[in-house]
This record gives structure tokens, C-alpha cells and sequence, in this order.
């Protein structure tokens, strides 16, 4: 039953906007497509990605007032909780939204990368095709008519390994300071330097043993997080500069 509704409604129709944009772009380029849906998917993804890189970024800003709570009630853990949730209503900020928004986002997602792992655009599955989906009279599998996207690619994988790693600096800057003591404090240096080096190596890995495609993917939704975090930070250093 779930497996029927993910296919419904996620991953059938993003395999028959792959193949509609194959069959529509000049020489069928495959690469090209994947690069096109991605975007598009991104910008339909973008107003919850900006909630939550806004939620992200704010309660960076709250974190010295919830360490002065913490150290004003330290003796009233429930003082502290309700002290600590005034503030985030305050400042109009849920903690919970940006995990919420992750989950919203996972179908799509999934569905966006199981489309580039699992189905070979060689060969053209008609069964999931709508009645309306032309079909491509040339399919070229090579990107830009040189990098191979059915096959592994170093190169592409290099590109989303270093991709990741721009995004994830970007991404933390201000955001994943340590702060606190002791455990909390090595936890979140361990964290963001998991996120900053290691991440992009795993991405790399996956990038290079699954296909070009799916590493033309990885380097497009980075390099849309790299712009819109920048776009968040102008935009929340705007606002902090008009509040003066």
C-alpha cells in the first residue's frame, strides 16, 4: 500500500518528467534533464529549505539568551524548559520545524534519487510512462556528449564530494559555533566537523559507485543550498542591520 502511493505520486511522476525533458531537450541529453528536474524540484522545495535554513540561522542568534537562561534557572530544569519556549515564541521560532520540514522533503527526494539509481534511461520504461509522455527518438547518455552518466565518473564524483563541502561551509557558518562545556561542547565540534569533512567524502563515495546521474544530481542540490544559504544570510543580515 505505501509502496503504491510512493510510486504514485513521487516517483512515477518525476520518471515521466525525466523522460518528457530527455525527449524535449536537443540530442536527448540525459545529463542535461537531470540537471533541469533537479532544479525544478529545488524550486518547488524552496520556500520550506528557506523556513528552515531562516529557523536554523535564527535560533544560532538565540543561543547566548538560552545559555543565560540555563545558567539563571540551572537549579529549575522546568523553569528553564518554559523560560526557553517564551523565547522561541518570541522570537516566532519552532524548534521542531526544521526537522518537520526535512520529513516533508524525504519523499520527494527518495523518490528523485531512486528515479537515478534504478532506472536505466538506455532503455526506456514504457510501463511508467503517462498516455500524454512523448518519448525520446534519441537518448544520449553522455553529459554535454563527454562524461558517461549511466556509468561512474571520477570526475562528477570529485565535483559532488567538493560541492558538498562548500555547501556545508556555508551552512555552518555562524550556525555550529561550540558552545556550552564539556560534553555539549565536544559533541557540537564533533558534529560540524563530521558535516564539513567527512560528509562530502561519503558523498563522493556514493557519487562515484552509483552512476553519473545520481552525481549530477548531488552537485546541482548542492549548488543550489550553497546559493540559498548565502541568500539566507544577506537576507537575515538585512533584517538584523534594519532592527538596529
Amino acid at each position: 500500500m505505501i509502496s503504491a502511493v510512493f510510486h504514485s505520486v513521487f516517483y512515477n511522476p518525476i520518471y515521466n518528467a525525466l523522460v518528457a525533458l530527455v525527449a524535449l531537450i536537443p540530442g536527448g541529453d540525459v545529463g542535461i534533464a537531470v540537471i533541469l528536474i533537479t532544479i525544478a524540484i529545488r524550486l518547488i522545495l524552496l520556500p520550506l529549505s528557506l523556513k528552515a535554513a531562516r529557523t536554523q540561522r535564527t535560533m544560532s542568534t538565540l543561543e547566548p539568551k538560552i545559555k543565560e537562561l540555563k545558567e539563571l534557572h540551572k537549579e529549575n530544569k522546568e523553569k528553564q524548559a518554559l523560560e526557553t519556549w517564551a523565547l522561541y515564541k518570541e522570537a516566532r521560532v519552532n524548534p521542531f520545524a526544521g526537522f518537520l520540514i526535512v520529513l516533508a522533503q524525504l519523499p520527494i527526494l527518495l523518490a528523485l534519487f531512486w528515479v537515478f539509481t534504478y532506472e536505466p534511461f538506455s532503455t526506456i520504461n514504457t510501463a511508467r510512462l503517462y498516455s500524454f509522455t512523448p518519448l525520446p527518438t534519441h537518448i544520449s547518455m553522455f553529459f554535454l556528449g563527454s562524461i558517461s552518466v549511466a556509468g561512474k565518473s571520477i570526475v562528477l564524483a570529485l565535483l559532488a564530494a567538493a560541492t558538498q563541502y562548500l555547501q556545508a561551509h556555508f551552512a555552518l557558518q555562524g550556525t555550529m559555533k561550540p558552545s556550552g562545556e564539556g560534553f555539549q561542547r565536544d559533541f557540537q565540534r564533533i558534529m560540524g566537523t563530521q558535516l564539513k569533512y567527512v560528509f562530502p567524502i561519503i558523498i563522493g563515495v556514493v557519487a562515484y559507485t552509483t552512476s553519473g546521474a545520481v552525481a549530477l544530481y548531488l552537485i546541482t542540490t548542492n549548488l543550489a543550498g550553497c546559493v540559498q544559504e548565502l541568500y539566507v544570510k544577506r537576507k537575515l543580515g538585512a533584517v538584523t542591520t534594519q532592527s538596529r
